[in-house]
C-alpha cells in the first residue's frame, strides 16, 4: 500500500466509526428523541449525554446563525479540500494517515452540520467536579491526526538531518559552512 492508501483508509475508518457511532447513540439509544437529557453513566469519570454542538471541534467558534453555520461548513469544505490535496501527494505513511484522520473527523462533523445544522457530541469526562469537553469520535480522530501530523513534522529522518547540519554549522564542526 502507498503512503496515500494509509491515508485513504484512515479517512474511510474514521468516517464510518464516526458516523455509525452517531447512528448508534441518536436513533439505537434514542439520545435524538431523549435530547439534553439523555445520558448514560459508564464509569466513575465518564458519561455517554447528548449535546449538539454549534460549533468546530471542542465547542470553539460556535455558529447561531444560518450565516454562521454556513460559514463553518464552506471552513470545513476548503479545509477539506486543502487538506486532501496535500495527502493526494503525500510521500510518508505517517503523514498520510494523520491527514485522514483529520480528513475522516473532519468529513464525519460537516455530515452533521449539513444533516442537522450542528454536530452531535456524547463523551464526557470528568474528575472530581472538573469537566472536560463534550467531543465524539470526529474530534478524537482529528486529534489523533494532529498528533500523527506533529510526530511527523518534527521526527521524520530527514528533519533529524536538517536539525543536526544546523547544529553543526552553529559549532562550527569540520566540514560545516563557516564564513571566514
Amino acid at each position: 500500500m502507498t503512503p496515500r492508501d494509509h491515508g485513504l483508509a484512515a479517512a474511510a475508518l474514521a468516517l464510518f466509526l464516526d458516523q455509525g457511532f452517531k447512528l448508534l447513540m441518536l436513533y439505537g439509544l434514542s439520545f435524538a428523541a431523549l435530547g439534553q437529557s439523555a445520558r448514560i453513566q459508564i464509569l466513575p469519570f465518564f458519561n455517554l449525554i447528548m449535546v449538539w454542538n454549534p460549533g468546530v471541534s471542542y465547542g470553539l467558534f460556535p455558529a447561531h446563525t444560518i450565516w454562521g453555520t454556513a460559514f463553518l461548513v464552506l471552513f470545513q469544505l476548503v479545509a477539506v479540500i486543502g487538506l486532501s490535496w496535500w495527502l493526494w501527494n503525500s510521500t510518508r505513511r505517517s503523514l498520510a494517515i494523520g491527514l485522514g484522520l483529520v480528513i475522516g473527523g473532519a468529513i464525519g462533523n460537516l455530515v452533521d452540520r449539513a444533516i442537522y445544522g450542528r454536530v452531535a457530541d456524547f463523551f464526557h469526562f470528568y474528575v472530581q467536579g472538573y469537566d472536560w469537553y463534550v467531543f465524539n469520535v470526529a474530534d478524537c480522530a482529528i486529534t489523533l491526526g494532529v498528533i500523527a501530523l506533529l510526530y511527523d513534522a518534527l521526527l521524520r529522518p530527514e528533519g533529524r538531518a536538517t536539525d543536526q547540519r544546523i547544529s553543526e554549522q552553529r559549532i562550527g564542526k569540520p566540514g560545516a559552512n563557516e564564513d571566514v
